[in-house]
């Protein structure tokens, strides 16, 4: 389970409409700062004027509701008293279910309650509150509420700030809203006085409770040094299952711990040069063979049963996979998400590389400090791009070479240099172990994701692997999903705890538990627009057929025709894009996904007329291209939008797909474009969603040329990419896109 994302969902669950009074108005003027002094002033008078008129049907709601505005209004020994009568009436109910967060509140008011009382310290009441509730949870629970006590102060004070700022205009307040600032306001309060006090506590807990070792050196065939740590409940059983995370990055929160409290021995074991280890740090090249040697150290130790599961997100995700290229008997299952896929989707994607890798393998292989703030980057960036220098001297402009990134640019191709990496080919048809694999239709990291699947099933036609796809980004499973992801509402049956349904895959595959419902088959989607999780066999499965649009020239309002209907192959969309002009210097996609306006770069826009009627979209788009180009290769965007009938556009996926049109065809092998002639070219975009379209709603393509200061420039001139200079760009790049190109979308009539 993650867990201080999981403090902002407090008992506002309980706020649904209250019917009888849902026209009543509050007069409330918030201070300017959540952290004004004043803001307790004005929260408890708005709290004692609702006390009077508050009623509810619903009398565990209406406890509930009305202990936080006793407790806000100052009457701490009444508040405490509802939430006993709250607990009471809840007693049979609750009795062999997870604690809620209701429990964080029942601690505190109790506190406050005795601190009145009793004329003590509130430290040394919260301190007596704890020390009688949490010794009796079991482990699970325990961790729960250690997470939701551990939450940061900060993010409580900004939500309550946002919830200000939001009513700040108005002068009044509905019930509901007032509700919702009162147990913003208590939240608040509570990690306020919580914070500095529960760190010890917590501690002393985990010591009673877990067996804790951080200096644990395994030595690799190779002999390279690697460091582990361990944690394991002090009550378990003499041997038990090891869940494993294998990472390059080290971080105090890992999460061994959590695996400890869900009854596996947890296993954080750090790539070579990381922790204690004092080897040289090599990025993705030893990986594989050194997750292999700490499972053989594992199976060894007695406290393990012999039995090993590998998990992570992003680089914890691609270790385990680099781990089943020689599968070792003792790996029983593996479970990912946002899964980094090296030569895949990092450090370049379908060939074209990202600055953000030199940023990236520098944090993790320099011994310096690495600039964290933004600005630094985007300067570099702008510096690089104005400069009109080779890619391969991004290093050097910032003054810190990285051999690295030099070597990744030297294997612009998938060769064997990534291929040593990760399975290949036929040995994914020796990896029979359960998988599950979880990945978001924003999460840049889907390409890899969905990469070894569709691999595994090519190789494996009776492989054991489950894939999991929502609504979610580059953190899934880190932390719950947000309700509002860069602009675009979820689903509520989005909001799923990825978390604990990965613990419940590995306690059904590993010691043979129910399975998850959510995984009921090998593909299982959320469809964004209906409120619906689905289930199939395949990834082509989640269609049913595709529809063609043709990519016309025929201008409709702002845009080219998007046309199911093939009206000429004639015709053409030209671009021209100038490859040395440096005035976009600045620019960057917009990271909002629900936006008012299109904003485009060097692209062309096609738009379909209003759909008659609703039509799903599921799975990745496929364009076939007819077009004449002046260079011998160009780097190709193509994004897919829903133009709702409110005049929004939702981007479908994200990031834009981007493709090296001389790659396109063959990862291994590079195929230059025909300059100056007619040729077509077949594009599978790695990137893929699943959206009912709204009936009105438009279906928007853009297809374009990418050239941004943040990514590796394709200048056309068929030598390395990465040795091309603005020199190279003498000539722009035109290209014309003829009226019979179009874009494949898998849909379910």
């Amino acid at each position: 389970m993650s867990t201080a994302a999981k403090w902002i969902l407090p008992a506002l669950l309980w706020l649904l409409p209250v019917r009888a009074l849902l026209a009543q108005q509050f007069d409330f003027h918030p201070p300017g700062s959540a952290g004004d002094p004043a803001t307790a002033a004005v929260m408890r008078d708005l709290a004692t004027r609702m006390l009077p008129v508050y009623q509810e049907q619903d009398t565990e709601r209406y406890l509930n509701n009305v202990s936080a505005l006793q407790f806000v209004s100052g009457s701490y020994a009444s508040a405490n008293a509802s939430r006993q009568q709250l607990r009471d009436r809840r007693r049979t109910k609750d009795t062999g279910r997870p604690v809620t967060q209701s429990l964080l509140y029942d601690l505190y008011l109790r506190a406050k309650a005795v601190e009145a009382s009793a004329k003590v310290p509130f430290a040394q009441a919260f301190t007596q509150e704890y020390r009688a509730v949490i010794p009796k949870l079991d482990d699970l629970d325990e961790y729960r509420v250690e997470g939701w006590l551990g939450a940061p102060v900060p993010a409580a004070q900004e939500a309550l700030q946002k919830l200000f700022d939001q009513h700040r205009a108005k002068g009044t307040v509905s019930l509901a809203e007032a509700l919702e600032l009162v147990w913003a306001y208590l939240t608040l309060e509570a990690y306020r006085n919580v914070s500095p006090v529960v760190g010890p506590l917590n501690a002393e807990e985990a010591q009673r409770r877990y067996e804790n070792s951080d200096d644990i050196l395994i030595k690799t065939r190779d002999g390279a040094t690697l460091s582990a740590v361990m944690v394991k409940p002090r009550d378990a059983p003499k041997a038990l299952p090891a869940l494993l995370e294998f990472t390059i990055r080290v971080s105090p929160q890992n999460r061994a711990r959590e695996a400890a409290a869900h009854g596996y021995a947890g296993v954080v074991a750090y790539a070579r040069g990381k922790y204690k280890s004092t080897d040289p740090v090599i990025p993705f090249q030893h990986d594989g063979d050194d997750a292999r040697a700490v499972i053989e150290w594992i199976t060894k130790q007695p406290w393990s049963d012999g039995r090993v599961g590998m998990y992570g997100s992003g680089y914890s995700a691609f270790t385990a996979w680099a781990a089943l290229k020689h599968p070792p008997a003792a790996l029983k299952a593996i479970a990912t998400a946002g899964t980094t896929a090296p030569g895949i989707e990092s450090p370049m994607e379908a060939g074209v590389f990202h600055n953000s890798a030199y940023r990236w393998v520098l944090s993790v292989t320099d011994p310096k400090p690495v600039e964290e703030d933004d600005a630094h980057w985007r300067a570099l960036d702008k510096s690089w791009y104005t400069s009109g220098k080779a890619y391969r001297e991004l290093d050097v402009l910032n003054g810190r070479p990285s051999r690295f990134f030099r070597r990744w640019l030297n294997h612009p191709s998938y060769d064997r240099f990534w291929q040593s990496m990760v399975p290949y080919r036929q040995e994914f048809a020796r990896i029979t172990v359960p998988i599950l694999a979880m990945g978001g239709y924003y999460d840049p990291s889907l390409a890899g994701t969905l990469y070894f699947f569709n691999q595994h099933y090519r190789y494996n036609p009776r492989a054991n692997q489950t894939l999991l796809l929502g609504p979610y980004d580059d953190t899934i499973a880190q932390h719950d999903p947000p309700a509002v992801l860069r602009g675009y509402s979820l689903d509520p049956a989005a909001i799923v705890d990825l978390d604990d349904l990965r613990f419940d895959w590995f306690d059904h595959v590993i010691k043979g538990g129910q399975r998850p419902a959510l995984l009921s088959s090998r593909v299982n989607y959320e469809v964004m627009g209906s409120n619906e999780w689905r289930h199939g066999t395949s990834v082509e499965a989640m269609g049913r057929g595709a529809v063609k649009f043709y990519l016309d020239a025929a201008i409709v309002g702002d845009a080219h025709r998007l046309s199911q209907h093939r009206f000429s192959d004639s015709t053409y969309v030209e671009q021209t894009v100038n490859l040395a002009d440096r005035s976009d210097a600045d620019w960057r996609p917009p990271a909002d996904l629900v936006s008012k306006t299109l904003q485009t770069h060097n692209a062309a826009t096609f738009m379909s007329a209003p759909l008659t009627h609703a039509m799903e979209l599921h799975g990745p788009v496929a364009a076939r291209l007819d077009f004449r180009v002046n260079k011998m290769d160009m780097d190709i965007t193509v994004a897919l939008y829903e133009l709702l009938p409110s005049g929004e556009y939702l981007q479908l996926s994200a990031p834009v797909s981007q493709i090296r049109a001389s790659y396109a065809q063959d990862r291994v092998n590079r195929h230059l474009l025909k300059a100056g002639e007619r040729q077509q070219l077949i594009i599978h975009c790695e990137r893929m969603t699943s959206r009912k379209l709204q009936e009105g709603s438009r279906v928007v393509v853009v297809l374009g040329v990418n050239k941004r200061a943040d990514q590796e420039i394709n200048y056309g001139t068929g030598a390395d990419v990465s040795t091309e200079t603005i020199e190279d760009a003498k000539v722009p790049l035109k290209v014309r896109w003829f009226s019979d190109s179009y874009i494949d979308i898998p849909v379910r009539r």
